[in-house]
Parts: structure tokens; sequence; C-alpha cells
């Protein structure tokens, strides 16, 4: 392996893995593990492609300010070419990116402006139209827009599709891909036209996207739905899309995304972003809808470790009603994190207010129950604690007991969950128990949670 300068020559010449442990049916099934990009994902190919493309025609001069609005791993594959080029960038991104993404963005020194994710574009807050309102704003500013750059798609089609038919000896029946800016599209639809005829193009698409029905039903819809994946389906069709030989797309519920993604984990060791999910679930349905023998790629789009927070999280998993659990129609039923599971995060009255303290930070949690083996005998929350060591800051190393609440108001699991309102009005948490058998916290949060998804 030779040594490299920078680390944006690592960018690109990604491996595939053949799948052995998915239900692929009569096919062959190989993953492209776009995830192994330096910046975790494809987009990595763009953000170096737009860039570089930019540069040699005299459009960015140095030091200056790069704006782009962006849903997905775009920006951080422009971040990473952007510090490594010296560029200031200016990132319009929708409050449903997850906060790794988000976290990620920062520290490489990007400046991350969060807009609406609930507007359709042409609204001024839509985060593509205020991305241009900023450049338009910006002395200097060079307005990216992948979705009108015809550099993105020239990073697919001389890049991505010539690379993956080279490893492939030729010979493929089919690949699976997603469309956001549909850069990816456009460019491995160009390429394989030429190279490689006979590849079949399928689209992967969020079911509230526009996309699968504009494919399948050539309808094109006005309204969109909303949907949870990140970086993929669209609600308008981008300038630099080419949709002429993709004949065949597959609607996914963001449900069966995040459970395909961790099967792809589980199954094959293969850790997978949200959108990952969805192609791969496209590409699954695909496969076992042939009769004859094929050979089919889907692109691992980005890496699952921007995902820890969200899918890859039971406890946000059950929040969104994407895990079941037993319904005993109860005060159980809203428990999020029942204590007979060992869910519950808990203190012991002996144990260190310092301890409680790191506790609740760690798990993101405002109180704690205190418990003597299995015997609940108090609470102790951010305002006990706060009050106790105030003026004496020694005092967090004072045991639990001494700022907990031991006068607890508790609920009987049978009661109903009108029940609850008296004890949230009072600024209090309920305490869930059967005699003495302690089940569990609910929270406002808890309540807000459970009501939703009755109506999903």
């Amino acid at each position: 392996m030779p040594i490299h300068s920078s680390v944006l020559e690592l960018i690109g010449q990604t491996p595939i893995v053949k799948a052995q442990r998915l239900d692929a049916g009569v096919c062959e099934l190989y993953l492209k593990l776009e995830s192994a990009n330096p910046g975790g994902s494809i987009k990595d190919r763009i953000g170096l492609s737009m860039i570089e493309a930019a540069e040699k025609r005299g459009d960015l001069k140095p030091g200056a300010t790069l704006v782009e609005g962006t849903a997905g791993n775009t920006g951080l594959g422009l971040a990473l070419v952007a510090q490594q080029k010296g560029y200031k960038l200016i990132l319009v991104v929708p409050d449903k990116m997850s906060r790794e993404k988000i976290f990620n963005l920062k520290a490489m020194g990007a400046e991350v402006r969060l807009t609406r994710s609930d507007v359709a574009k042409g609204h001024p807050e839509y985060y593509q139209d205020l991305a241009k309102t900023i450049a338009e704003q910006t002395p200097g500013a060079y307005f990216v827009n992948q979705f009108g750059n015809p550099d993105n798609p020239a990073a697919h089609e001389f890049g991505t599709g010539p690379e993956i038919l080279e490893q492939m000896d030729g010979d493929l029946d089919a690949i699976v891909f997603g469309c956001g800016s549909s850069g990816t599209m456009t460019g491995l639809s160009r390429a394989f036209a030429t190279l490689s005829p006979k590849t079949e193009l399928v689209l992967a698409d969020p079911v509230g996207s526009i996309l699968a029905e504009y494919i399948n039903d050539g309808v094109l819809n006005d309204k969109s739905g909303s949907w949870l994946v990140e970086g993929i389906g669209e609600d308008f069709l981008p300038s630099i899309s080419d949709f002429s030989r993709v004949k065949k797309a597959y609607a996914i519920t963001d449900a069966e995304s995040f459970h395909t993604a961790r099967e792809l984990l589980g199954k094959e060791g293969i850790l997978g972003g949200s959108s990952t999910g969805t192609l791969l679930a496209a590409a699954l349905k695909y496969c076992k809808e042939q009769t004859t023998p094929k050979k089919v790629l889907v692109l691992v789009c980005d890496t699952g470790n921007k995902y820890l927070s969200k899918m890859y999280n039971d406890y946000w998993m059950l929040d969104n009603g994407f895990l079941e659990r037993p319904q005993h129609g109860d005060l159980r039923d809203l428990i999020l994190r029942p204590y007979g599971q060992r869910d519950t995060v808990v203190i012991g009255p002996n144990d260190l207010l310092t301890t409680a303290y790191q506790r609740m930070k760690l798990y993101d949690v405002s109180q704690l129950p205190v418990l003597d083996g299995d015997q609940l005998v108090g609470i102790v929350d951010e305002s006990d604690v706060l009050l106790h060591v105030y003026g004496d800051e020694a005092r967090f190393r004072d045991p639990v007991a001494t700022a907990m609440v031991s006068k607890l108001d508790r609920l009987d699991v049978k009661s109903p969950i009108e029940a609850l309102l008296p004890v949230f009005d009072r600024g209090q948490v309920a305490i869930v128990m059967d005699g003495d058998t302690f089940f569990g916290l609910i929270t406002r949060i808890d309540l807000l949670n459970y009501l939703r998804r009755r109506v999903q």
C-alpha cells in the first residue's frame, strides 16, 4: 500500500463485499462500501469533483467561502475537501439531520445553520433556497449547488461507474441506488449506457418522496410526504437528473429501512446508514422477484456511525414506534426503560452525588430512582443535586441519601393514563409501582411519544 500525501487521495476505489447471509433469492448480491471513503460516504466523491472543477474554471480564489444546502452527507464531503484546501464553508441543513453529522461538520470547521425540514422547495426556509440566499448575500461566496451542478454526476460517470465495472470484471446485471441530488443516478446511468447497457438501474426511494411514483407510473406529484431516512428522496426533480434509463423503483418505509440496516450489521457485519437500509431493502425485493440468477450490486452509501443516536439506539426506535414491546394494557406500556428489564438508570442511596450527576449526564436523564437492593427508597433529580451542592461544591462527595426525596407519590400500575396529568402538573415524574414492586418512571415526553404512536 502506498503512503499518501493527503486524505483526499483516499476518496474512491472503495471495496466490494459479496453478501453471504442475506436472503437474495437466486441472485448474487454485492455491497459497494462507499462508507470506506475518508468522510464516510459516497458524497466524498462529489465534494472533491465539484470543488476541483470550480478551481479549474477559476471560480474559486484562495480562502473563498463555499455555501451549500445539504440534507445528508454532501456537507461532510464538502467539509473534508474545504478543510484540506483552506476554504471557509457555510452549510444549511434541515433540522432532521442526525446529531453525529452536525457534530462532525462543526468539528471539521464548517459553519452549520439549521433550518426547517417541514417546508418544501420554494419556501424561503427550505434548505436549498436558504443556502442560495446566503450565498447571494455573502460577498465573494460560491454557491456549490449540488442539485444543479453538472460536476456532481460527472464524479460518477467518469469515476464510480467505471470503477464498479472494473471491480465486477464488466459483469453486472443490476445496480440499486438512491436519489437525493440525483448525481449518483445520473452519472451511473450515463456510465452504464456507454460501458454496460445491459445493467439495469433500480431506484430505492423513501415512502413520502415523489420519485418512485414518477418512475413506476409516470406521475409527477407536486406534494410529498415526510420521512426520517436521511440524504435520499425528493419533492422535486433536480435539474441535473436523468431518469430515462431507470425502469424500476421501490418505495421503502422508514421502518423497513431502519430494520434492514440493522439486519445488514447483524448478518454481514457492515455498519451502514439509514439510506443504506433503504437501498438494501429495495435490492432484496428486486432479488427475490427474479427467476434467473443475476449479479446485483447495492451501494452502502455511508457509515452507520452517524446514526448511533437514532436507528441503532433501541430507545429511539421504541420512541418512534419502530420496535415493538409486549403490550400489557396498563401504565407499563408507557415506560420506556422498564426496571424489570434492567433498562432503568438507577442510583443507590450510598452512592455519591457526583456519581448521580455523571450518570444523569451520560444517559441524558433528569432524575434517577434511588434503589436499595430492589426497594425504591427515593428519587433524586437535577434540582435536588443543585440545591444540595450550591455554595459548597465539596458536597458532591455526599451520599445520594442526603439529597434525595424520600416522600414519594406513587402510581399503581393499573391507574388510568389520566392519573399522570396531576403528577406532571406538579412538575414530577410518575413512579409506577405494583405494591412494593418498582416498574419504572414515566415522564412527560414518554406520554407524548405514546400518544403520537397511537395516531401513526
